[in-house]
């Protein structure tokens, strides 16, 4: 803790001293007197304990210890000068806590956080993936700095909202809709889209049973396309092994739910912009608060 620490502007006087050969010329670039560029060689000679600097009658020239102090000193003046380059610019270490739903990780989310990403290197994403509650509860705690959610419409304001296209689906190899009582699969307790469906399967004159429950997406795809039952879900969650449920199985089309985008009025310039480009994903919004 007690060992002297080298000032970088005196390392900066004798590397100048060194290549210019004379105190003359070196106290001209640096804009100094020549007295003061001599005060600080002989300031590193007492801190390093040793002689730097061999003066001649026509130049100057580096001891053996006063050339291993130049190698160090070159190099902590270039760490100097990559660390002012690293900090340079507004966006150098800031951190986005992005939150979105678990149907919209990968595909189209990833390609635009990329894009993003290449145009500013130095912002570090940190990106959480889950129930669309649990997203929102994290940007309420302020654990989130911009979140892609789905609610019921006009239930809280949000940057911009796009309507949630939904669909019936069913297995394309073995089909459980026919089935009395229709199996169902759905989100835990207070999940989305959860009251939708026995809503729209009471509304048919059906019986319904939950069958499967998962807090996992992919859990609720694969459970739908082993036929252990129907699902309503987002049309991007849709896969080759569901099949569509029409109008011609009496079942209503859901129009409820929106997908907002959140961020507070006082995010960072950069979170406003990952807002934008996240936006182009869904188009026009319904309606901008």
């Amino acid at each position: 803790m007690n060992r002297p620490l080298f000032d970088l502007d005196l390392l900066r006087a004798i590397v100048m001293v060194a290549d210019c050969g004379s105190f003359t010329a070196a106290s001209a670039r640096l804009h100094s007197t020549q007295s003061t560029v001599s005060q600080k060689v002989r300031r590193l000679e007492e801190l390093a304990g040793h002689k730097l600097l061999e003066r001649g009658s026509r130049d100057v020239r580096p001891t053996d210890a006063g050339e291993t102090l130049l190698a160090y000193a070159r190099r902590m003046l270039a760490l100097n000068d990559e660390m002012l380059e690293a900090l340079a610019g507004a966006t150098v270490g800031l951190t986005v806590r992005l939150g979105v739903p678990e149907d919209f990780v990968g595909g189209p989310t990833t390609h635009m956080l990329a894009a993003f990403n290449r145009k500013h290197p130095q912002v570090k994403l940190e990106v959480m993936s889950g129930l669309s509650r649990d997203v929102a509860s994290s940007y309420d705690r302020g654990d989130l700095d911009l979140v892609i959610v789905k609610h019921r419409r006009n239930s809280r304001e949000a940057v911009a909202c796009w309507p949630e296209q939904l669909r019936w689906i069913d297995s394309a190899k073995n089909p459980s809709f026919h089935l009395d009582p229709i199996p169902l699969i759905a989100f835990p307790p207070r999940g989305l889209y959860r009251d939708d469906m026995t809503n729209a399967i009471e509304g048919l004159g059906r019986r319904w049973r939950m069958s499967f429950i998962s807090s996992s997406l992919s859990g609720i795809q694969a459970a739908v396309a082993d036929g252990l039952g129907i699902s309503l879900l987002p049309a991007r969650s849709v896969t080759a092994d569901h099949i569509v449920l029409t109008k011609k199985s009496g079942l209503p089309s859901i129009d409820t739910m929106d997908v907002a985008l959140l961020h507070r009025p006082t995010a960072d310039a950069v979170v406003k912009e990952l807002a934008r480009v996240l936006s182009r994903m869904f188009g026009a919004p319904r309606r901008v608060q």
